[in-house]
């Protein structure tokens, strides 16, 4: 099927099975939002061969050339529909165990991430390692053919409906830094398994702690190689930032075209100042595509993927400033709308999934080659 017949087929499928309820639904700051109707719609996605495009049709997957899987997401987001409630099983796990899972892993766990049966969450940053991952401080000892976890995760998207958690963790007594470290498959409804909901400034609770106190996971659920975990959790977060990035993209253009209609309307576009701000958000969003776009086209991105976390992160937190400046007053009354929603979750934008301040670290040691900034 070429491109432009199969945007048209993505667009008519969407178009025919998309319920009107569930339209702009979910999201950042919004994950509470008909929850139980988005797993459905998941798996509704699953069964008519919408997930997994970019897998090997021998893993279950549709295997579609690049192009295909962006138009997918293109006009996933231009429908509206709603937020996934899987993305971090099939967007983050299921590369990283298609790339080093053993056979077993695979056939265990893919099926699973493909129909949305199975949940997953991600176990990477701890109060005292967040964007510094190597500072990781959880545990895991052999106890005869399982690995007995101990510690403490925490910002732990949507762990309160997770099945399965990723957990990154320390297997080498007295290792420091990047060495020592495993990916462990851990599953999260078990004793010594704790999860608390973070209340956020939007007042939902998608974020969580997560208390290991003795879990417990087979000797076989370490992705690669014990010890070196490292080398996986790095490959897990360039997958975050691949082909679906175009979709958000998309979400983006339609917040964007939002706030321009709502500055319209109010008369906030004739404010010389509000006026320069949207279009330096137009402009900001093109340059996000056309670095997304290059980063796809490489086989093996690097510092790419911190670039384009740079960018998005501190776009979109700006998009949240430019709502509320247009809004006006109005922006300082509850109950919140999205736009005010859109303004507080965005302060988080530029610390998760690898601060700002650590993007910049990796640029300028890997690709500028200054001198090794000095960590404890």
């Amino acid at each position: 099927m070429q491109d432009e017949e199969f945007r048209q087929h993505v667009r008519q499928w969407l178009l025919d099975n998309l319920p009107s309820e569930l339209v702009d639904v979910g999201g950042p700051g919004r994950e509470h939002e008909s929850f139980n109707e988005r797993l459905a719609w998941e798996r509704r996605l699953a069964a008519a061969g919408w997930t997994c495009l970019g897998w090997p049709a021998a893993l279950g997957g549709r295997d579609l050339p690049l192009s295909q899987q962006v138009i997918f997401h293109e006009e996933y987001a231009l429908a509206g529909a709603p937020a996934r409630v899987a993305v971090v099983g099939e967007g983050l796990l299921a590369p990283t165990l298609i790339a080093f899972g053993t056979e077993a892993q695979r056939e265990r766990f893919l099926p699973g991430i493909k129909t949305a049966e199975q949940l997953w969450c991600q176990g990477y940053s701890e109060p005292g390692a967040g964007s510094d991952l190597a500072s990781v401080a959880t545990r895991a000892e052999l106890d005869g053919d399982e690995w007995v976890i101990t510690g403490q995760k925490i910002w732990t998207s949507l762990a309160h409906v997770a099945d399965w958690c990723f957990v990154l963790a320390r297997t080498s007594p007295g290792s420091r830094r990047h060495d020592g470290l495993s990916y462990l498959l851990v599953p999260m409804r078990q004793p010594g398994v704790t999860v608390r909901p973070i209340q956020q400034l939007t007042g939902t609770s998608e974020f969580n702690e997560v208390f290991f106190d003795g879990a417990r996971t087979s000797r076989d659920l370490v992705v690669g190689e014990a010890g070196q975990g490292w080398r996986i959790a790095m490959a897990t977060l360039g997958f975050e930032r691949g082909v679906a990035m175009l979709g958000h993209q998309v979400r983006f253009q339609r917040e964007l075209d939002g706030i321009i209609a709502m500055a319209k309307e109010n008369g906030a576009v004739d404010d010389p100042i509000l006026c320069d701000k949207i279009t330096r958000a137009w402009i900001g969003l093109r340059v996000l595509r056309a670095h997304i776009l290059r980063t796809l086209a490489k086989e093996d991105p690097g510092y790419e993927a911190s670039v384009a976390k740079l960018v998005w992160g501190r776009w979109h937190q700006q998009l949240g400033e430019l709502a509320v400046e247009v809004i006006g007053p109005r922006s300082m009354f509850e109950p919140l709308d999205e736009w005010q929603r859109l303004y507080l979750f965005g302060r988080a934008e530029t610390i998760y999934g690898g601060s700002d301040e650590i993007q910049r670290g990796i640029i300028a040691e890997r690709v500028l080659g200054l001198p090794r900034q000095e960590r404890s």
